[in-house]
């Protein structure tokens, strides 16, 4: 592995910041289940990152000890410049868990141009938080202003194709990508997203039932706020 030294150095920091607490309640209370954990807080993670700064190559070292902690400190710290659909691949097959997709998304991968591109790709997968990983990203570029109406407008129907997938990780994250289209600031887009949630709460499918119904009811609070 590259830069043993400074890997080390981040394991040594994340366990002494790890709690027995924190990691016995990961599944439990939070849902996140994954092997190798130590049971650090985020903000004692995000401490860490921010000590270290941008660093690529320690962030591709970081990721492969397979550490939840350490992974979740390779996405703070590296370089979005230098990630490659090859790394968001590789990395998108180690997903075991809805908080390292999530983070590795909201914190690294929307910032990446090849995001739109891994999100077609990924939204069609089969297992969970590959699947999970596609709309999570499609969910975070919407919410960081990534792309243009084009963008959004053309992967809808990955969101209707979607929607009567009944498991856990993937309807949610189905369904947030969804609202964060309809809560962007565009016209067409926020017509477009409350016609799909429209169609999906009258569906006789469940799951898309939910997810339809879920967004009606966040879009209805928004707009009722944008008006008063």
């Amino acid at each position: 592995m590259a830069r043993d030294a400074d890997v080390e150095k981040v394991l040594q920091a994340l366990q002494a910041e790890a709690s027995d607490k924190v990691r016995d309640e990961m599944g439990p209370r939070y849902g996140i289940v994954t092997p190798k954990a130590m049971g650090v807080p985020m903000n004692r993670m995000q401490a860490i990152a921010k000590r270290l700064g941008r660093d690529h190559e320690l962030a591709e070292a970081l990721w492969e000890t397979g550490w939840y902690e350490a992974r979740t400190v390779a996405a703070l710290i590296d370089d979005p410049g230098q990630v490659t659909p090859a790394q968001m691949d590789r990395w998108r097959a180690d997903f075991d868990n809805w908080a390292i997709v999530d983070t590795v998304c909201f914190k690294l991968f929307d910032q990446s141009p090849h995001a739109f591109a891994r999100i077609d790709a990924w939204a069609t997968l089969n297992d969970e938080m590959g699947r999970r990983a596609g709309f999570a990203l499609l969910a975070c570029v919407a919410l960081h202003g990534r792309g243009g109406d084009a963008d959004y407008l053309s992967r809808l129907p990955l969101i209707e194709a979607a929607a009567t997938d009944s498991r856990n990780f993937v309807k949610k994250a189905v369904n947030w990508a969804l609202r964060a289209i309809g809560g962007k600031k565009s016209p067409a887009l926020r017509a477009a997203a409350r016609e799909l949630a429209d169609r999906l709460a009258a569906s006789p499918d469940r799951t898309a039932r939910w997810i339809g119904r879920d967004a009606q009811k966040a879009f209805a609070k928004a707009d009722a706020k944008a008006a008063g």
